[in-house]
């Protein structure tokens, strides 16, 4: 049996949508619900005949620009436009139509928040740090300001101190943020950044010639901070999908050591010096 899975889902989600949740006038009486094979052609630019002909199995491979088109006109998210990308055999394009959301939600500061004995925060691609909670706002105490990983670890004489591994730490940081040329080379956050820190730094500038690119998933930190001394870590990161590009970070050290220890009483000495007043917010 010849299924036509594209043309089933097309045709599902064009039934979903009326003409006011997409900004049309209605006209006339309709025999079917949702829009007309017209409405979406309009509304992807291109022809009707070529859109019927997708949704009735004749035309089975759309090129990525019709996906994209029809995503935005169907008002499919991000795991709808992914999942039509497969259907018609076609890998999702990973540069966004516009660079990635700066702002951290209200339900995603709650969670950070409820890691209290933990450091947490939210960053996007170029390493810009969005949102903290209490004690990682705690444990990035040394930098002035604690805005950005990359920043902090180039152009804040803190780095060499904070990290105890610099070198190490100074690799992984760039291929880190390496990796954000190839989801949005033409962002200009990535270039400012980029420019800044290779006019500082020439080790910067010989690690970006490098070329070395690393995903942030899983490792280990070796932290030197100055009112509480060593600290041993472990992090995670975890993908934001409601928001692509941000990722939730989370330091952890283990139960019981000497730099769970040390967390603690980080946690309370910030607690003393803080004073009231709102979070880091979204550049």
């Amino acid at each position: 049996m010849d299924d036509n899975h594209l043309g089933d889902f097309l045709r599902t989600r064009r039934a979903a949508l009326l003409p006011q949740d997409v900004g049309m006038a209605s006209y006339g009486a309709r025999r079917v619900a949702g829009l007309r094979r017209e409405e979406v052609a309009v509304l992807a630019g291109m022809n009707a005949d070529y859109y019927t002909r997708l949704e009735q199995g004749r035309e089975r491979n759309p090129s990525p620009q019709v996906l994209d088109a029809l995503s935005r006109a169907l008002r499919l998210d991000t795991d709808a436009r992914a999942h039509l990308f497969r259907l018609a055999g076609a890998v999702p394009g990973d540069r966004p139509a516009a660079h990635a959301a700066e702002g951290v939600g209200p339900a995603l500061r709650q969670l950070m928040d409820g890691y209290p004995n933990t450091p947490a925060f939210v960053m996007n691609r170029t390493l810009d740090l969005l949102a903290t909670n209490a004690l990682a706002d705690a444990l990035f105490a040394p930098f002035e300001p604690a805005d950005n990983l990359a920043r902090m670890a180039f152009h804040d004489p803190a780095g060499r101190h904070f990290y105890r591994d610099w070198e190490y730490a100074a690799q992984a940081t760039v291929a880190n943020l390496r990796q954000a040329v190839g989801f949005d080379p033409d962002n200009p956050r990535l270039r400012e950044l980029v420019d800044t820190l290779g006019e500082h730094s020439t080790e910067f500038a010989r690690l970006w010639n490098a070329h070395t690119v690393r995903g942030k998933t899983l490792d280990a930190k070796r932290l030197l901070h100055p009112d509480v001394g060593p600290l041993a870590l472990t992090y995670q990161a975890f993908d934001v999908r409601d928001a692509p590009g941000q990722q939730l970070v989370i330091y952890h050290a283990e139960p019981g050591s000497p730099s769970a220890q040390g967390l603690d009483l980080l946690g309370s000495i910030h607690a003393t010096r803080r004073e009231a007043g709102p979070r880091r917010h979204a550049r």
